[in-house]
């Protein structure tokens, strides 16, 4: 990870900044909703299940891999909301857009596609030739920027 000293200040404008504020809340949101849904999802399987308790082990093996399914997937759902909200961070600070590896900025093209990334995509590619990768959580991207030409 680069230096506080490193980073310069964020290149995008008030405008841009905003924008991808917005994108970050709107998909912060949605994981909540999704996070809370498994949660009861998982809770009202559990109690169903003690009162309906299997009698054959096969059913005990699918209903312990529903559960571990569940279970990853809020894991995953709730490392993905920290990212969001170190981005969230940045733009507070002053440096959402500048990539933490190199110090050089991330692309707008980059940013619409992963608003919560911390890399550019050649730091990114780097640590990934290397054999570490960046370990960006990925989703559908959201809605273009209104100023496409810009990037």
């Amino acid at each position: 990870m680069a230096d506080q000293e490193r980073l310069e200040k964020t290149p995008l404008s008030e405008e841009e900044l905003r924008y991808f504020q917005s994108l970050l809340m709107a998909k912060r949101q949605e994981i909540l909703s999704n996070v809370k849904s498994m949660e009861e999802g998982t809770l009202k399987r559990e109690r169903t299940d003690l009162s309906n308790m299997p009698l054959h082990m096969g059913d005990m093996g699918s209903d312990t891999f529903e559960l571990d399914n569940a279970l990853t997937l809020v894991d995953s759902e709730r490392r993905l909301l920290e990212e969001i909200d170190e981005a969230l961070e940045r733009i507070e600070n002053g440096t959402y857009g500048i990539c933490l590896g190199s110090g050089r900025p991330i692309s707008k093209k980059r940013l619409q596609a992963i608003p919560w990334t911390k890399y550019s995509i050649e730091y990114a590619a780097e640590m990934e030739k290397a054999g570490g990768g960046p370990g960006e959580h990925r989703s559908a991207p959201p809605p273009p920027y209104p100023d496409e030409d810009a990037a």
